[in-house]
């Protein structure tokens, strides 16, 4: 155990590791903070959705060998959240039907356009580390560190100033129409929001990771408590400590960083899961 703690101690002298420290507990943050709305709205899914798109993104940008893919992946995932909310709301193409025709088609993009233009000859490698996220932290600039910091302040800004509105579109859309709120416009933030969480978190946990940052600590939370509030504070906690414990326990035994994060999100919640059984807990 001396030598674990020794071992860490010396890698977090190096600042990349702080870098990946930092980052990630940031994006564990925010994830959690929309989750909990995401798990109740049944917007799941849109999560998933925008996740996709981001590689394709991200492809994009590899192409165009921008020195900066951020900002133009940015750009695209928020453009096609808000298409996916605007397309979602036809009655001539589903919801459901929405994302799968975005999300896929995004995907098969994306690969199409790594392996025609790879810049490398390992595109299997090139790949894989954007969707399961980068097996080496090193990745992470300053540059980097810094855009998600003000990016992840910018969001728990917003959540905190329209936290009663949120909370009223996420239990009562229909009522909250009627009291005059504009229920469109938020359910556009929150789209916008994940958008922008997703992005961020696509250099630590990969594309296809993305999504159980945001629905796992909620889910986990859901299992003990009842109030949105109590849940909220609960799923930021959970998510934080999973997320500082995967980076931490990659560092050690030397695996992923995103997978690592996921498995000890998927701990978590078997152990509130269980503990919800004990008290009688609430079902999602």
């Amino acid at each position: 155990m001396a030598e674990t703690f020794e071992k860490l101690g010396l890698y977090l002298q190096y600042p990349f590791v702080r870098y990946a420290v930092i980052v990630g507990v940031l994006i564990a943050l925010c994830s959690s903070l929309l989750g909990v709305t995401l798990v109740l709205k049944r917007f799941s899914y849109i999560g998933d959705g925008l996740s996709h798109v981001a590689f394709g993104a991200m492809a994009i940008a590899s192409v165009l060998q921008l020195t900066n893919e951020m900002p133009l992946v940015l750009v695209i995932t928020v453009l096609c959240a808000v298409l996916l909310l605007r397309t979602g709301q036809n009655t001539k193409i589903k919801g459901d039907a929405a994302v799968a025709m975005i999300s896929v088609g995004a995907l098969a993009i994306g690969y199409l356009l790594m392996n025609r233009f790879s810049k490398t000859s390992n595109v299997s490698g090139d790949v894989c580390t954007t969707l399961f996220g980068s097996t080496s932290i090193l990745t992470l600039t300053k540059t980097e560190v810094w855009l998600c910091a003000v990016l992840s302040l910018a969001v728990m800004a917003v959540f905190v100033l329209f936290y009663n509105k949120i909370f009223a579109v996420t239990f009562d859309e229909a009522f909250a129409r009627a009291t005059g709120t504009r229920a469109g416009l938020y359910n556009l933030l929150i789209a916008v929001i994940v958008a922008v969480i997703i992005v961020l978190a696509m250099n630590l946990v990969g594309s296809l990771l993305i999504s159980a940052l945001v629905i796992f600590p909620a889910l986990s939370a859901m299992r003990v408590f009842r109030s949105f509030r109590s849940v909220t504070v609960c799923a930021a906690v959970v998510s934080v400590v999973c997320a500082l414990l995967g980076i931490l326990v990659s560092i050690v035994i030397s695996t992923p960083v995103g997978s690592t994060i996921v498995a000890a999100d998927i701990l978590a919640f078997a152990g509130f899961y269980a503990a919800g059984k004990l008290r009688g807990g609430v079902r999602a």
